[in-house]
């Protein structure tokens, strides 16, 4: 920008259209599209470095529902080596596109609902946003729900009077499993309400809790077996269908962060460099991958050594701790987990949602209450007991993700090589490089819409089961595919634009 925006810029008004450093103009930001929470991190402010995002991958990678799907893995038949060997496939894949996400977050500086806008339009970006967001508040309300169930056995384990709680309930959860729910609700929407840097210093904190205490629960499990475990619960997997179920399971486990992959913007628009980004994911997926693994299959194998029988989650082992004080310390390291997820993968995108939907009515601590009163009302525990909620509403919502992120990488990195005009993405000017027709990218919907019905349709009907985990891959393919290769236009700054000078709209 010039001197005279910069200018613009220090007392609020919102400068004159001018040209920018690619010759393009650069209208006025419109209130529309722009907030104090939406607008780019300046460079000198960002504080995540690369231990920031590590914690960020320690805490996320231990959750008890990935503990549950890496069990249930074991539990149907598949050996210790073989989902070894799954989680290194997945690990280097996911290092690999979460390390492209990234980098659009450092580069850009915007939050994911912005990010979007690039490829969809300034209005059209509503539709991935709404879809992550409307994903994310559901789990959000499930991960809390399971979070209590921890706290409510630990409050009994603690006061054995409390058990008669469990004999009356409301709306489908038990006295004390609202106590317990609403505890941690209002535990979280206190945090979020100071924002994302009280985010980052709680995951600093909890992740080496959360580390230290699954690591100590593995050694007194192996010690238990008689430092043995079974390597597998009977009748494995051979042949072509070994490798097709390292396959999927590998797939799986990249779709479970197909949310992630996504907004991981959010989080690395506050990165100190992409150095930061390469190293945090270094250390937080491969190797934390393999420590997550190696837990998993010292957890079930030394439990079917011991019984004979496979358990769904580390909270089942918890709960058979002899002694108090560490019962006491391992359920509270698991409650602390699972809040730090939910956080990170749960709030903050619903979060970004809602303030780009109502950019002038509400801030990040305003949409952060919101979010979590509509994870509240939705009665989680009841969409949890429903295998068809989970599967079809969410599964198909979740099938969603895997286009919505093939159409902004391939327009990010193929189309326009990483070239963006960020000031462009706050205006409403019909001549800028993000108008399109109406703000909506007629490429992008065209590409999204047939994708989106594909990948939808292999992942839910039975006919498609064989390939069904392979829905969000095949989904994102050929979204981004159609995204590269339908015509469309595709305006493209000769040089960066950064949004480091952008006004503060006037109204």
């Amino acid at each position: 920008m010039t001197t005279a925006q910069n200018a613009a810029c220090t007392d609020g008004a919102p400068p004159a259209a001018t040209d920018a450093p690619d010759g393009a103009a650069v209208p006025d930001t419109s209130p529309r599209l722009y907030s104090p929470d939406l607008a780019p991190t300046k460079k000198a402010g960002r504080s995540w470095g690369g231990y920031n995002v590590f914690t960020l991958w320690a805490n996320d990678v231990h959750s008890l529902g990935n503990y549950a799907f890496a069990i249930g893995l074991f539990a149907l038949g598949m050996a210790v080596w073989d989902i070894l060997i799954a989680f290194v496939l997945a690990s280097v894949f996911l290092f690999v596109l979460l390390s492209l996400s990234g980098y659009m977050g450092s580069k850009t500086g915007v939050p994911f609902p912005v990010m979007s806008r690039i490829a969809f339009g300034v209005r059209g970006a509503q539709l991935p946003a709404v879809i992550r967001g409307g994903v994310a508040i559901a789990w959000f309300g499930i991960q809390t729900y399971l979070a209590s169930s921890v706290l409510s056995a630990l409050l009994v384990a603690l006061m054995p009077g409390m058990k008669s709680w469990g004999q009356h309930s409301a709306l489908g959860l038990s006295a004390l499993g609202w106590l317990s729910f609403m505890i941690l609700w209002v535990v979280q929407v206190l945090i979020v309400s100071y924002g994302m840097d009280v985010i980052r210093k709680y995951i600093a904190i909890a992740a080496p809790a959360v580390l230290i205490t699954m690591l100590a629960l593995a050694v007194w499990m192996f010690a238990k077996a008689d430092w043995s475990i079974a390597m597998d619960a009977g009748s494995p997997f051979t042949g072509a269908d070994r490798w097709l179920n390292i396959l999927e399971a590998a797939a799986l486990w990249v779709v479970i962060y197909g949310t992630f992959v996504l907004n991981f913007c959010d989080f690395t628009r506050s990165a100190k460099s992409n150095r930061s980004i390469l190293l945090g994911n270094l250390v937080g997926i491969p190797v934390n991958m393999l420590f997550f693994a190696g837990i998993v299959v010292v957890l079930s194998g030394a439990q079917f050594r011991l019984d004979g029988e496979v358990i769904t989650s580390p909270s089942d082992i918890v709960q058979t701790v002899p002694s108090t004080p560490l019962l006491v310390l391992a359920s509270l390291s698991l409650i602390l987990l699972t809040v730090a997820v939910n956080l990170m993968a749960n709030f903050v995108a619903p979060v970004y949602t809602l303030v780009n939907l109502f950019p002038r009515k509400l801030d990040f601590r305003r949409a952060g209450v919101v979010s979590a009163v509509i994870g509240l009302v939705i009665l989680p525990w009841n969409l949890y007991d429903s295998p068809v909620v989970v599967e079809y509403f969410l599964g198909g919502l979740g099938a969603l993700l895997g286009p919505v992120f093939g159409i902004v990488m391939a327009d990010y990195w193929l189309l326009r090589r990483t070239r963006v005009h960020v000031p462009h993405l706050y205006t409403e000017d019909p001549q800028a490089s993000y108008a399109y027709r109406g703000g909506v990218n007629p490429r992008a919907v065209a590409a999204f819409v047939p994708s989106a019905a594909i990948a939808v349709v292999i992942a839910l009907v039975p006919y498609f089961a064989g390939i069904s985990g392979f829905s969000w891959f095949i989904g994102a393919v050929l979204a981004g595919v159609l995204q590269v290769l339908l015509p469309g236009r595709t305006a493209l700054p000769t040089e960066d634009v950064d949004g480091e000078s952008i006004a503060v709209p006037s109204a």
